[in-house]
């Protein structure tokens, strides 16, 4: 039996060199001319609009932490209570000195009335109507110090929450419960997840080339390989002095097949920048292209001038790479059909049949 396979095999490689065997199946399309885009890759991150690092405007005891590391929060939600006990007995006093002036104004007034009363009688001097005429501006002043007071050691109380000023997810904690705070302390870091960007570094050379109409698509591999369209927001003209690049901020809808892509900062992103060259130029399906380890690239070219079509190996010089496609900038003509499908094993001269239909 083993003696049976090896004749076969020879026999088989006899009628592969006497081609003898039926015509090689490919799928052929035309190069093209067609406006050449140059293609610049570059990978980024998925940043927030809006992070900040909260603390507490006074000093107090930690008394209770309601979130922790990974809670989503809405804006104004509370997410840390200090110790306010001293605070609100404050409060209470300057709301009873508060009280203690308006009963004082209210006196003041009293005595004032009836002293117009009897000064009309001419039973009172007019100095003594003046003085509590006076007495009743000082009370007025009082009281108005009183209720600034008492607002201002509200507002010293309700400081002892911190309250989350936008929404987002807490992304760190530094505090601990019973811990001691001073204003400026960062007790978490808060990082909002809505309205992400995506931050590109690009090299200085393609810095004239960018603009905001410059095409944009988006790959997020922990997510979606789809490529989801974008738009240039911002391009920050400052070079990276060590890298030589500078910033590219992209938006999108991070939307994939009509839903909404779970993204999150920090996320690595791939981009694919579409420069528009300008220019005309021939171009063939990336499965068309084969490429050696010596450096050559070659395609199949058909030659369908005679009784069947045969194919021959043709060495080209590349050009830019996009959209699924590759500019040839020697080696072929507009119009010259190449392989595109079963170019894997095709020898020089062989007789192929062309498949008809989409690939």
């Amino acid at each position: 039996m083993p003696g049976f396979f090896r004749a076969a095999a020879a026999l088989l490689l006899v009628l592969l060199a006497c081609g003898a065997l039926a015509d090689v199946p490919v799928r052929v399309e035309p190069a093209a001319d067609r406006p050449i885009v140059r293609q610049i890759n570059v990978t980024g991150t998925v940043t927030s609009s809006r992070t900040a690092v909260l603390s507490t405007a006074v000093a107090g005891l930690v008394a209770e932490l309601l979130v922790d590391e990974g809670y989503r929060v809405e804006t104004g939600d509370v997410l840390v209570n200090l110790d306010a006990e001293l605070a609100q007995l404050a409060l209470e006093r300057a709301v009873a000195g508060l009280q203690q002036r308006e009963t004082a104004l209210d006196d003041a007034k009293r005595r004032f009335a009836e002293a117009e009363q009897i000064a009309e009688q001419r039973s009172i001097a007019r100095t003594q109507v003046e003085s509590l005429r006076a007495e009743v501006a000082s009370n007025e002043a009082a009281v108005v110090a009183a209720q600034a007071a008492v607002r201002e050691q509200r507002a010293i109380v309700a400081r002892h929450s911190l309250k989350a000023p936008f929404a987002g997810v807490i992304s760190e904690r530094f505090a601990e419960l019973g811990e001691w705070v001073n204003p400026g302390d960062g007790l978490f870091e808060l990082v909002e997840t809505d309205n992400l960007r995506f931050d590109f570094r690009v090299g200085q050379e393609h810095f004239n080339s960018l603009s905001p109409q410059t095409p944009v698509e988006i790959t997020l591999d922990a997510v979606s390989n789809e490529a989801i369209p974008g738009y240039i927001d911002t391009i920050v003209p400052v070079k990276n002095p060590g890298a030589r690049t500078f910033l590219v901020r992209v938006l999108s809808d991070i939307t994939a097949a009509g839903q909404p892509l779970r993204v999150t900062p920090g996320m690595s992103v791939r981009g694919k920048l579409k420069v528009d060259t300008g220019r005309l130029g021939v171009a063939v399906s990336r499965d068309a292209i084969l490429r050696f380890p010596d450096g050559r690239v070659t395609v199949w070219v058909v030659d369908a001038a005679g009784d069947a079509p045969v194919v021959h190996e043709q060495v080209v010089q590349t050009g830019s790479e996009f959209e699924g496609v590759v500019e040839i900038t020697s080696g072929l003509a507009s119009g010259d059909l190449v392989v595109v499908r079963g170019n894997e094993t095709l020898q020089e001269g062989q007789a192929v049949s062309i498949l008809k239909g989409k690939l």
